[in-house]
């Protein structure tokens, strides 16, 4: 089970709630691992491409372990498709073209061993609503972010799942907030509802089969 949507929309603390509720193992993008986050935020233009292609590595890495299906379900809070998402907003024209080359790479790669996604929960709420919680959560380098980036990024996910094919998809109104079970307990059992009544997932088959 995969969690989507901008920054802001509440991914992380659903998946941890969604993980705990399931007895599920937990998988976090931990973008503090990436070494140019801190700086693209204070200087895109010269460090989208670094920022991008340590993001495309780092996921692709963690996404490896979602090949194991045996075993509790995986809940997590990325798909590895954002961080193409988040390159055609962030890189120039002659950057999106090496970073293009280098994602194929690391895409085919991972066809081979990455099953799709269950389930992906899509969570979408005004741009208010996703500043209000930026703010609240109080990460330093993320107080900067722009309105329009965030209206920009909110379009590019409606863009994305208009025509995702990859597995079924759960649009939530995260401004509802069923993400703190302790301040909304009736929009999270909503929720938990809501994903009980999807039919089950087919079959798939082991990654590596032929």
């Amino acid at each position: 089970m995969a969690i989507e949507g901008p920054i802001g929309a509440g991914k992380t603390s659903l998946a941890r709630r969604l993980a705990d509720h399931l007895g599920g193992r937990l998988l976090l993008e931990a973008p503090e691992a990436n070494p140019y986050l801190e700086r693209f935020y204070a200087d895109a233009p010269g460090f989208a491409l670094h920022t991008q292609l340590a993001f495309l590595r780092h996921r692709a890495d963690q996404v490896r372990v979602l090949g194991e299906r045996d075993g509790p379900v995986w809940v997590s809070d990325f798909l590895f498709d954002k961080d193409a998402l988040f390159a055609q907003l962030t890189l120039a024209p002659d950057e999106l073209a090496a970073y293009r080359v280098e994602h194929r790479r690391v895409a085919e790669a991972l066809a081979r061993v990455l099953p799709p996604p269950d389930l992906v929960i899509w969570l979408r709420a005004p741009v208010g609503t996703l500043q209000a919680r930026i703010r609240r959560r109080g990460i330093p380098m993320e107080q900067g972010i722009a309105d329009a980036y965030l209206l920009a990024l909110s379009g590019a996910y409606e863009r994305h799942f208009a025509s995702y094919d990859a597995a079924p998809v759960l649009a939530v109104d995260a401004a509802l907030d069923p993400i703190d079970a302790d301040t909304a307990p009736r929009d999270f059992d909503r929720l938990l509802q809501r994903i009980a009544s999807l039919p089950p997932p087919p079959i798939q088959p082991a990654a590596n089969s032929k």
